[in-house]
């Protein structure tokens, strides 16, 4: 057989480009921080991101796995992704030890309970191990009857039967008088919204009371406001909900979402968006650029009508406002210049800025620092775009780029010239290229926000 033949190297992104290698570690964060577990992406099936994921915990130190899954859930507010890192721990006899201290802190509403032991048994079922029984019992202890009446649904792993297996220890008496209830399935049935609904009484009542006793999480409400809108709510009581949602567990683009149902109210919501930031300015002068490309509007999951490029808008409303400085710009064929709007506005700005097609990631970061005129273009790719200038004609010297995009780039990119680079990973993609002098980073969640700040004090 012939040896001496030409190799052609898979490690590209999916669009041509050459991708960075990176460590193990690395390739578990770029594959968690924005993963909806089991859900496609553009370019991969879920079920082959899964395990990817799956083989690459085994390569990580245990003790940053569980950092990894802790952050997936505390930070990037994801939930079922944690519960797969806990799933392959618990298999591994390095990653053990680390185990139930990570499965109790991840689990923060009572079905991720059944939810974990449905993806252990997810091949058929097999014993329990310590270190699960231990990690489960104590998140038991973190719930009072409204969150476990609330969760306590009839599917196929019950709640009573995961309490019967693991034994959770009450810590009081109280806690011993619940657990006798779950055990008895007498849990008093929760006044939740679900439920309200249920019985037949009359919506537009059963809202003012919910909203006025203060009985609606933030996720609730945002995913209402259209019902509440048709059942003839009123205004005051749409605007006494939002006012009163804690933004700690809600990722920015769900906002976007609720705006797209309830119009009449974005005021209200991009500033209970943006008060997930605090009021830290980064210094300078921001470029913003965001990736239009096609394969930013796959969707984040079979369920949901929202985007990457969503994901991708909600990041970029909050960096606007922590910028002292900024200019925003689009890039997918061309290079488009974004009116300096605020909050929904600039959303709308980024999705129209031009038609969604290609990724040369490459020529727009070339083009943010090329001392060209706004004349001169280049055919390269099709691409149409200009270099990016400021006043007078001069090319742009920021302080920082930040880059919001999936990095599937058809072409090589090259490191930031002036100041600081971010590359920010909207996605769940094998292979990526913002990595070595670029400071890369996974997700989509305001911590990417809260992190560059952090990141920029350290530094001065």
């Amino acid at each position: 057989m012939k040896t001496n033949v030409k190799q052609v190297s898979d490690f590209v992104t999916h669009e041509g480009s050459p991708a960075k290698r990176i460590n193990p570690e690395q390739e578990l964060r770029r594959s968690v921080m924005a993963c909806m577990l089991w859900e496609d992406s553009f370019y991969e099936d879920g079920v082959s991101i899964a395990s990817r994921i799956t083989d690459l915990i085994a390569k990580v130190n245990p003790e940053v796995c569980s950092q990894i899954a802790i952050e997936a859930r505390e930070k990037m507010k994801l939930r079922h992704v944690p519960l797969l890192i806990c799933n392959v721990m618990a298999g591994l006899p390095t990653h053990k030890k680390y185990l139930s201290e990570t499965l109790s802190r991840v689990i923060q509403r009572v079905d991720e309970i059944a939810e974990f032991l449905s993806i252990y048994w997810l091949s058929g079922k097999k014993p329990i191990s310590a270190q699960i029984k231990k990690g489960l019992a104590s998140a038991f202890l973190k719930f009072n009857e409204y969150n476990f009446a609330k969760y306590n649904h009839d599917g196929a792993i019950k709640l009573r039967d995961v309490m019967f297996l693991v034994h959770p220890k009450p810590a009081n008496k109280e806690q011993e008088e619940l657990f006798k209830k779950i055990a008895s399935n007498t849990l008093e049935t929760p006044d939740t919204w679900e439920v309200a609904l249920s019985t037949g009484k009359d919506k537009k009542e059963t809202w003012e009371r919910l909203i006025g006793e203060e009985k609606l999480g933030g996720l609730a409400i945002l995913r209402n406001l259209r019902n509440m809108q048709e059942v003839g709510l009123s205004n005051e009581h749409i605007n006494k909900a939002i006012t009163s949602i804690k933004t700690d567990r809600i990722l920015p683009f769900r906002f976007i979402a609720a705006s797209r149902y309830a119009p009449k109210f974005e005021p209200l919501l991009e500033g209970k968006m943006v008060s997930s930031i605090g009021e830290t300015k980064l210094p300078g002068k921001t470029v913003l650029l965001v990736d239009v490309s096609c394969s930013m509007d796959g969707s984040l999951s079979s369920k949901s009508d929202m985007s990457r490029i969503d994901a991708a808008c909600g990041l970029a409303i909050l960096l606007r406002e922590v910028c002292e400085s900024v200019d925003i710009y689009s890039f997918s064929m061309k290079l488009m210049q974004i009116p300096a709007r605020r909050g929904f506005a600039l959303r709308d700005s980024i999705m129209t800025s031009q038609e969604h097609s290609g990724t040369p990631l490459g020529l727009a970061v070339k083009s943010i620092y090329a001392p060209i005129s706004f004349e001169e273009k280049t055919s390269s790719f099709g691409w149409q775009g200009n270099a990016a200038v400021g006043y007078k004609g001069q090319a742009l010297e920021p302080d920082r780029l930040i880059v919001i995009t999936d990095e599937q780039s058809a072409d090589t990119v090259e490191n930031p010239k002036t100041g600081k680079g971010y590359m920010i990973n909207v996605s769940t993609e094998k292979h990526g290229i913002g990595y070595g002098a670029w400071t890369h980073l996974d997700g989509f969640s305001e911590s990417i926000v809260d992190y560059i700040i952090e990141n920029e004090k350290i530094d001065n």
